[in-house]
C-alpha cells in the first residue's frame, strides 16, 4: 500500500524543485546591476569633469581677456586649444593660447589690432617674475586712419596738420597729407622695431630736406622700442589699407612689476 505521507513528502520536494531554480535570474541580474552602478559612476565622474573643464575655460578665459584690455586698452577675446584646459593646469604647462583685440586701439596707437597667439606658457611667481612663455607671435595690422588720428594726437604741430594718409602697396610706401604739403616715408625694421624711413618731403610745392623731419617720425615710432620680453618686429608690409607687421619673441621671461595693475589677476 502506499503510503500518503511518502507521497506528500515527494510531492513537498517536486513542489519545491521551481524554487531553487527561482534564484537564478537574481543571480543573473547581479551583473548587469553592478554594469548599470559602474556606468552611473563614469557618468558622474565625466559630468563633474566636463564641469570643472568648463568652469577652469571660462574663468581663465575671464582672467587673460581682463589682463589683455588692461595692457592694450581695448576689447579683447581669449581661447584656448583643443587640449583639456585641467591637464594643462596639472602639468603647469598652457599652450594654444590666442588673445584678439577690437582694433580701436593699442594704447596711444589708434585704429591697431593684434591677433596674438601664445604656447608653452608657465606661471609662476617668483621674487623676479611671473613666469616663463615659450613662443609668442602676433599680427598687428595698422590702418591708415589709425595712423592719422594718432599722428594727431602723439606729435605736436606736425600732427595737427596731417589731414590724410594714403598707402602705395605698390612702391611700400605711406604718404602723409597736410594743407602745405606732404611726407612719403617708407615703413621698415630698425633695431627689432617699427620705423617710417622718410623718402621725400614737400612743403608749399618745395622740396625740404629729410633730415629736418626725420626726428619727428623717429620720436612718434619709438614707444615700439619699450615693449617687453625682447618682444620685436619681424617684417613690415604696407597694404591698401594701412600696414600689416609681425612680432615676436622665443624662451622670454614675464617680468614682475609691482606698479603694473594689468597683471595682479595673474597673482
Amino acid at each position: 500500500m502506499t503510503n500518503p505521507l511518502h507521497d506528500q513528502h515527494n510531492s513537498g520536494a517536486y513542489a519545491a524543485q521551481p524554487m531553487s531554480t527561482g534564484g537564478k535570474p537574481r543571480r543573473l541580474r547581479r551583473p548587469l546591476s553592478i554594469v548599470l552602478v559602474i556606468a552611473c559612476v563614469l557618468a558622474v565622474g565625466v559630468a563633474a569633469l566636463l564641469g570643472g573643464e568648463l568652469y577652469m575655460r571660462h574663468r581663465a578665459n575671464s582672467v587673460v581677456a581682463e589682463i589683455a584690455e588692461c595692457e592694450v586698452n581695448d576689447q579683447a577675446s581669449v581661447s584656448f586649444g583643443a587640449r583639456p584646459l585641467l591637464l594643462q593646469a596639472i602639468a603647469g604647462s598652457y599652450s594654444g593660447i590666442s588673445i584678439q583685440t577690437a582694433g580701436n586701439q593699442i594704447r596711444q596707437a589708434k585704429g591697431m589690432k593684434v591677433d596674438l597667439h601664445i604656447d608653452d606658457l608657465h606661471v609662476q611667481n617668483t621674487s623676479n617674475s611671473r613666469g616663463t612663455i615659450g613662443s609668442l607671435d602676433a599680427a598687428i595690422t595698422w590702418s591708415s586712419n589709425g595712423i592719422k588720428q594718432s599722428l594727431q594726437e602723439s606729435v605736436p604741430l606736425f600732427g595737427a596738420m596731417v589731414r590724410r594718409v594714403t598707402t602705395d602697396p605698390t612702391n611700400g610706401t605711406i604718404q602723409l597729407q597736410a594743407s602745405l604739403g606732404s611726407i612719403t616715408a617708407r615703413p621698415r625694421i630698425a633695431d627689432g622695431a617699427l620705423a617710417l624711413e622718410i623718402v621725400d618731403v614737400t612743403w608749399m610745392g618745395s622740396a625740404l630736406p629729410r633730415e629736418a623731419t626725420q626726428p619727428t617720425l623717429d620720436a612718434f615710432t619709438s614707444q615700439a622700442k619699450k615693449l617687453p620680453m625682447g618682444i620685436h618686429a619681424d617684417s613690415v608690409e604696407v597694404t591698401s589699407s594701412g600696414l600689416a607687421s609681425h612680432w615676436s619673441t622665443r624662451s622670454a621671461t614675464i617680468p614682475r612689476e609691482p606698479q603694473d595693475r594689468c597683471l595682479t589677476g595673474l597673482e
